[in-house]
């Protein structure tokens, strides 16, 4: 069972930074982490660091630890998947077409919508497997852990121009379906990021595996879009 206390798990101060404790998991990770190769491995120690991080690693999980009054756990990427797959669905029903020069419309959606979204995409699906070769040549090196990490946060920025691009005017009914893929798509790439992001944190294959599948499907989706679109362009 892990201590009760996460900051003596991390082995920092209370009023330890959120950088400080980042910086604490990380390495005690690549310390305890039975691929490591490391004489102090330890599976157990993972899960215990594991618990402290999911406390301290959430600035507000960490304010509600401090004062005492924790009420739940951290709210699993699971659910919080199933609510943002809710809130897309309502909030897609509000992109429908009001005006009445339908091809007009159309034009102006494929140009300043599906086009630079498409383009967005492909920026962050197409190198996935270029990096993941890149980094297996060895996970536990910083520098090519760091440009991993530099790949995702490209993949951030462009993935929210592209929601900000999709969200930027409503599409014309006749595509609504391009429209619905095109709006899974990504959200399936904000939670493959999410989960690739973990994997940076704690080395488990686990969410790299769940990254690259989530990254899969957001591909046939845009694939699905793609097909759907060349109907009407």
């Amino acid at each position: 069972m892990p201590e009760s206390n996460p900051y003596k798990v991390l082995g920092l101060p209370p009023h330890a930074s959120q950088g400080d404790i980042k910086r604490a998991y990380r390495r005690l990770v690549k310390q305890y982490h039975p691929d490591s190769q490391h004489e102090q491995a330890n599976h157990e120690k993972i899960v215990e660091l594991n618990a402290a991080y999911e406390v301290l690693g959430d600035p507000q999980q960490r304010s509600v630890y401090d004062q005492q009054v924790y009420e739940q756990q951290r709210m699993g990427s699971q659910y919080r998947r199933q609510k943002r797959s809710q809130a897309s669905q309502e909030e897609y029903q509000t992109t429908q077409e009001s005006g009445r020069d339908r091809d007009v419309h159309f034009v102006r959606w494929f140009q300043g919508v599906y086009q630079p979204v498409n383009r967005l995409i492909s920026q962050i699906l197409n190198p996935l497997e270029a990096e993941i070769d890149q980094l297996a040549a060895d996970p536990f090196d910083d520098e090519l852990m760091s440009l991993f990490q530099n790949y995702l946060s490209n993949c951030r920025q462009d993935l929210n121009q592209a929601q900000s691009l999709f969200a930027s005017q409503p599409n014309p009914a006749k595509v609504a379906g391009v429209a619905a893929n095109l709006y899974y798509c990504l959200n399936h790439i904000s939670d493959a990021l999410e989960e690739l992001e973990w994997f940076t944190l704690n080395y488990d294959d686990h969410y790299l595996a769940t990254g690259k599948e989530l990254f899969r499907r957001a591909g046939r989706l845009r694939e699905d879009a793609q097909y759907s679109v060349s109907r009407f362009s």
